[in-house]
């Protein structure tokens, strides 16, 4: 969480796991919303003091102002954020098409029908699909499935597995062998997401508890 002082009040932003807040673009002048981006600390910083959009790249991990390589730059008329401040919202004058394949807007695609979806293949995302997962077969309780099969069977069981794959892990640190390090680890990441399943925590929970332990 940033916060920012603007006549003497303080505005709190709230940052994703990854210090970054989604930011939409709208055109100031027709009200079209433009695209979608996201920003860090330094990016919003950046973007309030100059009056031109910044955001953060997250395919290069880096600053990222808008416009830098097309020139068709983006200007602030106003920013603002939502009730929860979990998303900012730029009022911008843009000097030329914001979508990088030379429309006005990035958002030209109509959905009429259910699209095919791309999972993430990064970090928490592909934590937070597994519990979901995890969560439907708690629900649906397939007798095909090895997680349910571990539900029917109880928290003792679940908690009993936690241990061993635990241990396991260990010992594989112990060995060195780093591919038997991440398979293990793995084993213990997926035991652990079903007995908090089990036992009703979510891994915004964990994540609650690491940001409070985080110095």
């Amino acid at each position: 969480m940033i916060s920012f002082k603007f006549d003497n009040r303080i505005i709190m932003i709230k940052l994703n796991d990854n210090g970054l807040v989604p930011a939409i673009a709208q055109n100031a002048s027709t009200g079209e919303v433009l695209m979608l981006g996201y920003m860090s600390e330094g990016s919003l910083k950046r973007t309030l003091e100059g009056k031109s959009v910044w955001f953060y790249s997250r395919s290069r991990d880096d600053l990222w102002h808008k416009g830098e390589i097309s020139g068709n730059y983006m200007h602030v008329k106003s920013a603002s954020t939502d009730c929860d401040g979990d998303t900012i919202l730029l009022q911008v004058e843009p000097d030329g098409p914001a979508c990088h394949t030379g429309n006005s807007t990035c958002f030209f695609t109509s959905l009429d029908k259910l699209p095919d979806f791309e999972r993430s293949n990064k970090g928490s995302g592909i934590l937070e699909e597994l519990f979901s997962v995890i969560q439907d077969r708690k629900q649906t309780l397939n007798e095909e499935s090895y997680t349910a099969k571990l539900f029917q069977e109880g928290i003792e069981r679940i908690s009993q597995k936690v241990i061993e794959e635990a241990s396991e892990t260990g010992i594989a640190g112990i060995t060195g062998d780093k591919t038997h390090i991440a398979q293990e680890t793995a084993d213990l990441m997926y035991h652990t997401l079903v007995l908090l399943a089990a036992t009703g925590i979510t891994p915004e929970d964990v994540w609650e508890e690491l940001r409070k332990r985080r110095k």
